[in-house]
């Protein structure tokens, strides 16, 4: 590009982004000042009286109730820091809700890695039917320790259970194993998988539930061995990380621009090599809390001493989870952020497992389910489904492979409420495990789930539908400009090659030889937010008069009412300090977008260019006659048996354009099993596969569709077969009640006149079906 050229195309950057700055900061304006106004009360209404509640007495009860809520507040963070120190000295323990016991300890494989598979022992009340499906949940390993999917009793593990269904956990400990890599990782829970399998030998093949990060490990999982791996659900999983939202109103979401602004990878192994090899999982925490200055530094803290008397188990509850670090190996944190973080190249194919085998997505045979949240500014919607974008062609390809992929959007909640919210666990997980088994049933193709809530005298029932959408449409809705957006993250990808290679050429020689143990144990001891912890603890006899404090307090509590004045005018400070925090932040973030894309997209143009890669939404065939899948498939629509002809059936009368209730799921459900002897004895996603190449068929050449039907019942044994099935369908009172449609009528009518001809011999034909195999 020449000089020219450049100067306009940085000036259209500016203009771009400087519109969207100006646009954010008067969000940001106007969302401080309407929560000031609401918090020091409505127009019209009159200002607060600041003398409200001055005399004597008043002022002398709210002096006593805010010192003694002082002290418990103090008293809570000492708890906090015991609770630390104590969990440190043991470990750091998985915060499970539930019982547990080991199954496989993968510190004993021969590729030994810092991982375990725990099977959760179930409370009482709770009965636990072992031919059922078993349930593996596999936490994230951002920092934290694991437990957060089986935190409280309204959890997926709780969910699961409480439906019946045997739980596994996938756990991991503080401290890696020496030269761990995510490779090993990834086989240890395959051979975690088919533990799980062996002891369920005539269960369904186990479900698979990734959280966060969990998620794209049980996506690699799922794609290295389709055979032993169930429906997989991952809940908040970034997926492709270069994606995000950007445009005016929406707002953004900053951690997707902070490898570039951050420099690429090098950070990464810089602090990795401080830590003698080991990377500090507090350091990610530490982005967490960045993320919501007013919650980390104030909304927390004020709605614990606020509650003084009752917040404190919640508070200690959660902060033994939020307040565990955990390590990684420096083999891992680069292959995480070189891979996935920056590189963003899980979805294209390049990473490949310890055999050398590229993980294809598209090699996963069984459904896959996507519950992300508008709220989630962590991993946000687009980051979550457009991997779907970046795999598939076409919806055809969907189909043809005959893969199902269910999307489910909450409205509001935030990323760590996906897991840890009792709300989210009894509506959207629950519903989750109620229809999996159904949603294996599903066609070839692309759904939304939705669930409708319906509240009645007895509680609040739920009715779950499915709509089927395009690969185009979702595209094109989530991704409004057209992923125009995620070109500097080419860019940020090509300078992070380059600042790591200069990283380990130059200072890392140096990093490493000045790094021991020693040092590296006084950098992890004393990074804040362990400070926070133990310095609080009784291990500072400065805190020793804490404790016989907090029990005078709470034996001669003089609680204050909270409508008093004073404690109203209190509650006014502490929001407007709130909103001041949150208003730093939306500026904060707005001027990150602003310097990253001013850097990265003027830099852009000038890196090297390759073949872009091929998305959904924008297919080189205009034409869908003309993309290889339908062509393949049109290619073999006289090929088959007894197994193509009752799939072609069914999408010659399937309703098309209308949601699928979760009533006529289940009782597909109920008629497959009560007539197996009379259909083809397919394993589910071979069943898929077929169904979805019968489905282009059909929608692309119905006539032909029509025409070569006798061809795949050549056979009398398999019309004999059909015409059974047929009879027992057409008494069966679950079907007596309904009706078709003037179109499956009509369409009954061609299929009967289709069948009555004599049926052509197709040369190459195979052997007769009396069970399709």
């Amino acid at each position: 590009m020449d000089a020219a050229k450049q100067l306009v195309h940085a000036r259209e950057v500016g203009l771009k982004t400087g519109m969207v700055l100006q646009k954010r900061l008067k969000n940001a304006q106007e969302a401080f000042s309407g929560r000031v106004q609401q918090a020091v009360g409505e127009p019209g209404a009159g200002p607060i009286n600041p003398m409200a509640g001055m005399d004597p007495m008043s002022s002398y009860a709210y002096a006593i109730d805010s010192m003694q809520r002082a002290i418990l507040f103090w008293d809570t963070l000492r708890q906090r820091g015991n609770n630390f120190v104590e969990n440190t000295m043991q470990g750091l323990k998985p915060v499970l809700h539930f019982g547990y016991e080991t199954v496989l300890d993968a510190r004993q494989f021969e590729r030994p890695v810092n991982y375990a598979l725990l099977k959760i022992i179930p409370p009482d009340g709770v009965t636990i039917d072992d031919s059922r499906r078993p349930y593996v949940i596999i936490d994230p390993r951002a920092g934290h320790g694991p437990g957060i999917g089986g935190f409280k009793d309204d959890s997926q593990v709780g969910v699961a259970m409480r439906a019946g269904h045997p739980v596994y956990f996938v756990i991991f400990f503080r401290d890696p194993e020496p030269g761990q890599t995510l490779l090993d990782v990834c086989e240890a829970e395959q051979q975690f998988i088919k533990r799980v399998r062996e002891l369920h030998p005539h269960s369904a093949k186990p479900a698979i539930i990734g959280n966060c990060q969990g998620g794209w490990a049980a996506m690699m999982l799922g794609a290295s061995d389709p055979g032993d791996t169930g429906p997989i659900v991952i809940n908040g999983a970034p997926m492709s990380y270069w994606s995000g939202a950007w445009s005016e109103g929406e707002g953004d979401n900053p951690m997707r621009y902070s490898g570039g602004l951050l420099g690429g990878t090098w950070l990464a192994s810089y602090t990795a090599d401080l830590g003698n090899g080991k990377f500090d999982g507090a350091w990610l925490v530490q982005n967490f809390e960045n993320l919501n200055p007013s919650n980390s530094l104030w909304d927390k803290y004020y709605n614990l001493y606020k509650k003084a008397d009752t917040e404190p188990p919640r508070f200690l509850e959660f902060e033994r989870w939020w307040g565990g670090y955990y390590l990684m190996n420096r083999e891992e944190i680069e292959w995480i952020t070189r891979n996935l973080f920056v590189g963003n190249k899980l979805w294209g194919g390049e990473v490949k497992n310890a055999g050398g085998k590229a993980f294809d997505l598209r090699e996963i045979r069984s459904p896959i389910v996507l519950f992300a949240s508008m709220g989630d500014n962590i991993t946000p919607p687009q980051q979550a489904f457009n991997w779907v974008v970046d795999i598939y062609g076409s919806t055809e390809e969907i189909k043809a492979r005959g893969q199902v992929i269910v999307g489910m959007m909450h409205r509001s909640v935030g990323h760590l409420g996906i897991f840890v919210s009792g709300k989210v666990a009894q509506k959207e997980h629950a519903q989750i495990v109620s229809v999996l088994k159904s949603i294996e049933l599903l066609p070839p193709g692309l759904y939304g789930m939705v669930i409708h809530e319906r509240k009645g005298s007895d509680g609040v029932d739920y009715e779950v539908q499915f709509e089927e959408h395009s690969l185009e449409e979702i595209a094109s809705r989530l991704n409004r400009f057209e992923r125009a957006d995620e070109k500097p993250f080419e860019t940020v990808a090509n300078l992070s090659d380059f600042t790591q290679r200069a990283y380990e050429l130059f200072a890392q020689p140096y990093v490493q030889a000045v790094s021991n143990e020693m040092t590296a144990r006084v950098l992890r001891e004393f990074h804040p937010l362990r400070m926070q912890n133990w310095l609080f603890s009784d291990l500072n006899p400065w805190m020793a008069w804490l404790k016989p404090a907090a029990d005078a307090v709470r034996a001669s509590r003089q609680t204050l009412e909270p409508d008093h004045p004073l404690r109203q005018q209190e509650q006014v400070g502490a929001e407007m300090l709130s909103a001041g925090l949150d208003a730093y932040r939306a500026v904060r973030d707005a001027m990150t977008e602003y310097t990253f894309f001013n850097v990265y997209a003027n830099l852009f143009p000038f890196q090297p260019r390759s073949e872009p890669t091929a998305r959904a939404g924008t297919p080189a065939a205009t034409d869908p006659h003309d993309l290889p899948e339908v062509k393949a498939a049109l290619a073999a629509v006289g090929q088959g048996g007894y197994a193509e002809a009752i799939a072609r059936l069914a999408c010659l009368l399937s309703r098309r354009g209308e949601p699928l209730p979760l009533s006529r799921l289940e009782l597909r459900k109920e008629l497959v099993t009560d007539y197996a002897d009379l259909l083809p004895e397919l394993e589910p996603d071979a069943w898929r596969e077929i169904r979805g190449r019968q489905e282009l068929i059909t929608r692309y050449a119905p006539e032909q569709a029509l025409a070569t039907l006798p061809a795949l019942l050549r056979y009398q044994a398999d019309r004999q077969r059909l015409q059974a099935l047929a009879e027992k369908l057409r008494v069966d009172e679950r079907l007596l009640g309904a009706r078709p449609t003037v179109e499956q009528t009509a369409m009954l009518e061609r299929i009967r006149t289709a069948l009555g001809a004599k049926p052509e011999r197709v040369r190459g034909a195979a052997a007769p079906l009396t069970r399709a195999s």
